[in-house]
Parts: structure tokens; sequence; C-alpha cells
């Protein structure tokens, strides 16, 4: 997700892991732990942490994600990351408060995801709705078991802004370039057993169920040999890479200049209220 150059955040601040550990990244304005993290048997699970704000990506979070993701991909004791978020929501994407009020900066170059870099399988377990950037988070995951309260929606073009971390990619790629516009054009929501019909899910469980089978299918990756997970993994990039690499720039360039002739933060903070109404409308 794409919109105007702003202010900076500062920068999250993390610890070291060890084998079994809990972990948080504070934001010092607040005194809220903003992500969370626990490892344990090799599994990481890293869960965003504003759920009074539905998980929403203020500065301080979008910087915190790559930086606590790749933190645990260099780390010997992880062998699989999952990515969560605090109940309800999984991630309602850029926080359009902040976004409307002071121009947040959404480089795509500063995506919360890191795209490609990671060597170790990432897990998305959606717990609730995943919208517009929150959505392209979940679609930079490897695997996605979504709870049965899962929701996704691509709001970009009804916010104001253009998708810049890889969801024109990702997203036909998942399910396909009619459905695809579908979801962008309307921005409506498509419920979990849409998405596991559409292929955009790999499975769906009851919502108290859903850390357990994350847990339970990072289990088995984590018994697969380092370097034959390494691998596969690698050869799976490398064979999409040809086609999304150059796609993906495109959509970053093109992202980089609609923001600069047509993105309105007083626009946006206007509309505010009536994009979140119509959005609890169709989660009901």
């Amino acid at each position: 997700m794409v919109a105007a150059q702003g202010v900076r955040a500062r920068p999250a601040r993390l610890t070291r892991l060890g084998s079994d550990a809990t972990i948080a990244s504070r934001d010092d304005g607040d005194m809220t732990d903003l992500l969370l993290t626990d490892v344990v048997g090799g599994v990481a699970v890293v869960t965003m942490n504003r759920p009074d704000a539905r998980n929403a990506l203020n500065a301080e979070l979008r910087r915190a994600i790559p930086a606590r993701l790749r933190e645990l991909d260099a780390d010997d004791a992880v062998r699989v990351i999952i990515l969560t978020g605090a109940d309800p929501a999984f991630c309602a994407g850029l926080d359009l408060k902040e976004l409307g009020t002071s121009g947040l900066s959404a480089d795509p170059d500063a995506s919360p995801m890191p795209f490609g870099s990671l060597t170790k399988p990432l897990i998305g377990a959606i717990n609730g709705v995943a919208v517009t950037g929150g959505f392209e988070l979940a679609l930079g995951c490897d695997v996605l078991v979504a709870s049965d309260r899962a929701r996704f929606a691509d709001t970009h073009a009804r916010v104001g802004v253009m998708p810049g971390w890889g969801l024109t990619v990702l997203l036909p790629q998942a399910i396909g370039i009619r459905r695809a516009r579908q979801m962008s054009f309307t921005g409506n929501y498509v419920d979990a057993a849409t998405a596991l019909a559409w292929g955009l899910v790999n499975e769906v469980v009851p919502h108290e169920q859903l850390l357990e089978r994350a847990r339970a299918l990072a289990a088995d990756m984590a018994s697969v040999p380092v370097r034959g997970l390494a691998g596969i993994k690698a050869a799976y990039r490398a064979a999409a890479a040809p086609a999304d690499e150059p796609a993906i720039d495109a959509e970053r360039r093109f992202s980089r200049a609609w923001a600069a002739s047509e993105f309105d933060p007083d626009e946006l903070a206007a509309d505010r209220a009536a994009i979140q109404a119509r959005g609890r409308a169709q989660q009901r």
C-alpha cells in the first residue's frame, strides 16, 4: 500500500532471541507492546498487538514487523515463523487516522513484509479481517491458515491509495486475475469459506483451533532437514522470480507516481468514517 511521504517513526526495540523466549517490541510513545513474539520448540509466533485499532499498521508497527521477521529468520533456534494478530482482527491495513492526519509515509521500499528475503517458512494465521495493507501482509506468507472468522478485502481504491507491497502480483497468483479484479474493483469482503474455495487460503479451521493448527503445520515443517526446507523455499522463489520481480517493481513505480499526483490526505480523512462503516456492515 502506498500513500504520501510523511513523518519518520522511531525504530522498534528488539530483544535477542534464544531457544525459548517471549519478547516484545515497545512503542515508547504509548507504552504498548506492539509486536509480541513467542518462540517454543523452534516455532516463533509473531503477534501484531494493537487490538483496539484492529492491528492497523501505524509507523511503529510497520517498521517493527520486517525487523522482527528478519531477526527470527537469522536465529538458528527458529525453524518456522507464524504471523498473526491479536483478536479480533488480523490486520486492518494502514492506520487511516494516522494516514489522514499526518501523511504517514507508506513507501513500498519500507514494506512491512520483507518479500523474498526470508529463508524460513512463514505461516499466516488469519484470525480475523485482513484488509488492504493487512491483506498484502497475508499474501506475503507462504501458507495461510484461516479462522472461520477471517475476512479478506482489498479497499485500496476506496481508501484512495494504491497497492505497493505486491498485491497486484500476489493476489492474481492466488485466485486468478478475474477474481482479483473483482475484489479490487469493488472493495467487497470475501469470507473464509469463499477464500478456501477460491484457493486464497490453504485451510479454514474453527477460530479457537487456529493457532493450534498453525503450530501443528509449523512443527511438520520444522521436522524437515534445514537444508532441504531452505532449498525448496528458494526453488519456489526462483521459479516465480522471473515474473514476480518486474511486476512488483512496476507496481511500485506506478504507486509512487500516483501518490505524488493523486493522494489527498484531507479527502481520506473526510471519507474515513464512511469507509469503516461500509466495512463493518459487510462483516456482519
